[in-house]
């Protein structure tokens, strides 16, 4: 690998670092089912008071998704000199585990306060060795929805791909096996039922909402139309 790309690598790790406000996650998979007998859903977390994991509403493309954990495969591809693909399990034991509190907004006027549990999306990039001139991650799900997030975001936001919400696993209506946890975004770069992440340097990539007139940007303070 070149100089330029383990520079790439090293000012990744110490961005993660950097970020203030996460709080190492429980152990690997930790997070139980909400219908399993044994966790219970939190609604408050540090004093914070959470919304429900039933509060969202269901404007899914295709429905909810129901993804086969024993199949299910997470690839990585794109600009990376080592394309991986990985199992359910793999994901979960190979990378940093993060909590976190983060509203998503969606455009239909409606938000939810989550208790997130995740991993880092930089971990999984930085560890296909990136090609230095990536500057767009495009995500796509099982459903055949597709998203993107520029580099430099989701390095700065250490932005997580979800597993866990509210100490429970994600239900299948909430995107199991992983949502994007897209902070400072409107909600339509939420991804869920996440199987792909590609390293790319096409800027004006645009996802299924993006081709429909939404903002590629997608800035809270800012129209998500036009």
């Amino acid at each position: 690998m070149s100089p330029g790309r383990y520079v790439f690598i090293f000012l990744i790790i110490v961005a993660a670092s950097a970020v203030a406000g996460c709080l190492s996650g429980s152990e690997p998979g930790s997070a139980g089912s909400a219908t399993d007998g044994k966790v219970v859903e939190v609604r408050e977390y540090q004093g914070e008071k959470l919304s429900s994991i039933v509060d969202f509403r269901e404007n899914s493309i295709k429905g909810p998704q129901r993804v086969d954990e024993q199949t299910y495969r997470l690839s990585v591809r794109g600009l990376v000199d080592n394309p991986r693909e990985y199992t359910y399990r793999e994901v979960l034991e190979n990378f940093t585990h993060k909590r976190r509190v983060v509203t998503l907004y969606c455009v239909e006027g409606w938000d939810v306060t989550i208790l997130w549990d995740g991993i880092p999306v930089q971990e999984v990039i930085a560890a296909s060795d990136p090609d230095p001139a990536a500057d767009t991650v495009i995500f796509y799900a099982v459903d055949g929805y597709s998203t993107s997030i520029p580099l430099s975001h989701i390095v700065e936001r250490d932005i997580l791909l979800a597993y866990g919400m509210n100490n429970v696993t994600l239900p299948a209506e909430r995107g199991f096996p992983f949502q994007l946890v897209a902070e400072d975004r409107w909600g339509y770069k939420w991804i869920k039922w996440v199987n792909a992440v590609e390293i790319s340097g096409d800027r004006t990539y645009r996802g299924y909402w993006e081709m429909r007139g939404y903002s590629n940007d997608a800035f809270l303070n800012r129209s998500f139309f036009g």
